[in-house]
């Protein structure tokens, strides 16, 4: 059984996870890294603490303490406006810290989020489908189901 934990953005610390937990049973988006037959179970789930993300810090202790195999970085940093522009420093620390790999996404991204952030200059910037590759390999259905 693999674990692992979540963290999201603190700009949506509010947030139910839904698509997130949608896309852990489906094995969509980022969690399309395991294989459909493999047990995945969450272990922690929380958000960086807002700018800077000051959670990064400790929430990880407490969720590799829980047994967590790797951490992902939900899909909102990458497609919430602006995205996250730590998310490289996020996954860095983390990994060189707590040993632990870091996935940058969790559910696929929304269609209705990809076609407006393409547009923008920070994307290209950014280079989020490279920071987030794990996130581009849903086809377009996939993609809009999660609109």
């Amino acid at each position: 059984m693999k674990k692992i934990g979540i963290i999201i953005c603190g700009r949506y610390q509010s947030c139910g996870g839904g698509k997130c937990l949608r896309a852990l049973r489906e094995r969509a988006g980022a969690f399309s890294i395991y294989g459909p037959e493999e047990e995945v179970e969450l272990v922690g789930y929380s958000n960086c603490g807002g700018c800077p993300g000051g959670n990064i810090e400790y929430v990880p202790e407490e969720m590799v303490k829980n047994g967590a195999e790797a951490i992902h970085l939900a899909t909102g940093l990458v497609v919430g406006y602006p995205p996250c522009p730590r998310i490289n420093d996020f996954k860095a620390f983390i990994e060189s810290r707590y040993k632990i790999p870091v996935v940058v996404g969790t559910h696929p991204v929304p269609m209705k989020y990809l076609k407006e952030h393409s547009k923008l200059p920070y994307w290209d910037r950014m280079n989020m489908r490279q920071v987030a590759s794990a996130l581009f390999q849903d086809d377009e259905a996939t993609m809009r189901s999660y609109d």
